[in-house]
């Protein structure tokens, strides 16, 4: 059993990057070009229910896709930054619209453009199901 070294009660905020956390690694492509996402239904439960227990939530990705957006919106999510390529732009205004102090937040993100946003905050975490290496790579080193 893993153990965190943070005191969860400070946690009052959690943000989200989408692609490789919130949905998998790899997104189906729709005839017309959209891209098709997949998402968990616990994990919707689990939004849904943190805003209702009060806690803010922020939904910050570089996709566009408005479907992402519906599911958000859908769960009460309240802070969605769509197309966001520069995620610490999209951070500083959420914790700004709600007054969060950066040791109060989780961020999950996956990927590179999430690392300094994972910087900022009392919590960072990644996803390791979809960011350690595959058998491939694991046989190059």
């Amino acid at each position: 059993m893993s153990k965190i070294d943070y005191d969860l009660t400070r946690i009052k905020g959690f943000a989200f990057d989408v692609d490789g956390v919130l949905s998998a690694e790899t997104i189906p492509l729709h005839p017309n070009g959209e891209p098709c996402r997949t998402v968990n239904i616990k994990d919707g439960y689990a939004i849904q229910l943190a805003v209702r227990k009060g806690f803010e939530i922020a939904i910050i990705t570089g996709g566009r896709t408005e479907s992402v957006r519906k599911r958000f919106e859908g769960l009460g999510v309240q802070h969605i930054f769509m197309g966001a390529s520069i995620k610490t732009q999209s951070f500083e205004k959420w914790t700004q619209e709600t007054g969060l102090k950066r040791e109060e937040i989780l961020y999950m993100g996956d990927d590179i453009p999430d690392y300094e946003v994972m910087q900022l905050v009392g919590l960072p975490c990644c996803c390791l199901l979809y960011t350690s290496p595959s058998p491939r790579d694991r046989s190059v080193s």
